[in-house]
C-alpha cells in the first residue's frame, strides 16, 4: 500500500490533526453491489485473521464435528480468557490431543486481564493463549477425522490447507494472488478486499443447513468466543442484531450482516485503533450501526485528565 490511499481516519489534539491513518475501505449492499470504494480494493492484501471464518468453513466440510461455542473458537481470534482456554483443550480432546500438538507459537493472552492473572499466578506465554489456538486445534481435529498428518498440518500442500484455499476461492469469487505465512504460522492466501466483501457477503446470507450457515450462527450466538467479553467486535455483535465481525492483524476488519451487506477495512499502515471508526462508519452508511456504539466510532484523545481532541473517520466515511 502506498500514500496514494485515502485517508481514513484522522487523529485531532487540540485542534490540530496530529496524526492520519490511510487505507481502503469498501462496503457492498443486500444484493452485493457496492454502495462505497475508497482506495484501490480490487488491489490483493493479505486479510490475516478475518478468513478464519471459512477455514472453519473448509473443516466442516472436512468432518470436523463441533458446534455451538466451539465452532465459534474454531473460527475466532480469542483473548487468551480461561473459557477460551478450557474450549481449545476441549476441541483438543475431541481429536486425543493435548496442548503440545499446536502448531502456533507460544503468546501471552490478548486479553490485559487474563495476561496480568497469569503473571501473578507464576505462569509463562504458551501455545494454548495464542490467539489462533481455537483454530489450530480445530484444524488438528479435522486432520485426525480424515487421517491426515498431523505434523505438517501447516504445510501449503497439505491436504487441509489445499481445501481452505479451495473454500476462500470459491467463496471470494477469485483465485489467490499470493501466498504467505500468516502469524500464528498458517498458510496465508491473499485477495482484494472487494473479493472478501464478497465471500463476508455469501456467509451474512447463508442458509442454516449449510457449513458457511452453521458458521454463521455459532459467531452470532456466541461472540465473546469469536474474540472476548473486552473486546471492540463483542461490543458490536452484542449491540447491533446479526452482525458478524472478524478482526485481523495489520489493520484488518471484516463484517457482515443477515441480508448479506458486508464491508471490508485494511489500514495501510497496520494501526489497530483506526480499525472499529471506520467499520462503524461503514455500518452507519448501511443503515445497520447503533447509537450506543458512538463510544467505539470517536474515541477521546486526552492531555493530562482533560479531553483535548479525537481519533474519527474522515468526511469521506461520515
Amino acid at each position: 500500500m502506498n500514500g496514494a490511499h485515502p485517508v481514513l481516519v484522522e487523529v485531532e489534539r487540540s485542534g490540530v490533526v496530529e496524526s492520519r491513518h490511510r487505507g481502503v475501505a469498501v462496503a457492498l449492499d443486500a444484493e452485493g453491489q457496492v454502495v462505497r470504494a475508497l482506495g484501490p480494493v480490487t488491489v490483493p492484501v493479505f486479510p490475516r485473521s478475518t478468513v478464519k471464518p471459512f477455514q472453519a468453513v473448509a473443516m466442516l466440510r472436512h468432518r470436523l464435528a463441533l458446534e455451538g461455542e466451539l465452532l465459534a473458537l474454531a473460527a475466532s481470534s480469542h483473548s487468551g480468557e480461561s473459557f477460551h482456554v478450557e474450549g481449545v483443550a476441549r476441541i483438543l480432546a475431541t481429536a486425543g490431543l493435548t496442548f503440545e500438538a499446536l502448531g502456533c507459537p507460544p503468546d501471552w493472552p490478548l486479553d490485559a486481564e487474563a495476561e496480568r492473572a497469569l503473571v501473578r499466578d507464576g505462569g509463562e506465554a504458551g501455545r494454548r493463549y495464542m490467539n489462533c489456538s481455537g483454530k489450530h486445534a480445530a484444524m488438528l481435529a479435522t486432520c485426525r477425522e480424515n487421517g491426515w498428518p498431523i505434523d505438517s498440518y501447516l504445510d501449503t500442500s497439505h491436504p487441509l490447507q489445499r481445501a481452505v484455499r479451495e473454500t476462500l476461492e470459491e467463496f471470494a469469487g477469485e483465485h489467490v494472488a499470493m501466498v504467505g505465512v500468516d502469524g500464528c504460522g498458517a498458510p496465508l492466501f491473499g485477495l482484494s478486499p472487494l473479493a472478501l466483501a464478497r465471500a463476508f457477503h455469501r456467509l451474512g446470507k447463508a442458509a442454516p443447513d449449510t457449513p458457511e450457515g452453521r458458521v454463521a450462527a455459532a459467531m452470532r450466538a456466541h461472540p465473546a468466543w469469536t474474540s472476548g467479553t473486552r473486546r471492540d467486535e463483542y461490543d458490536l455483535m452484542a449491540d447491533v442484531p446479526g452482525l458478524i465481525v472478524k478482526s485481523g492483524a495489520e489493520g484488518v476488519d471484516a463484517f457482515c450482516l443477515p441480508d448479506g451487506a458486508s464491508g471490508i477495512v485494511k489500514i495501510d499502515d497496520g494501526a489497530s485503533r483506526a480499525r472499529t471508526p471506520v467499520t462503524i462508519a461503514l455500518l452507519n452508511l448501511l443503515g445497520a450501526a447503533s447509537p450506543r456504539l458512538t463510544h467505539l466510532s470517536t474515541t477521546p484523545i486526552t492531555g493530562g485528565p482533560c479531553v483535548v481532541g479525537a481519533i474519527h473517520p474522515t468526511p469521506a466515511l461520515r
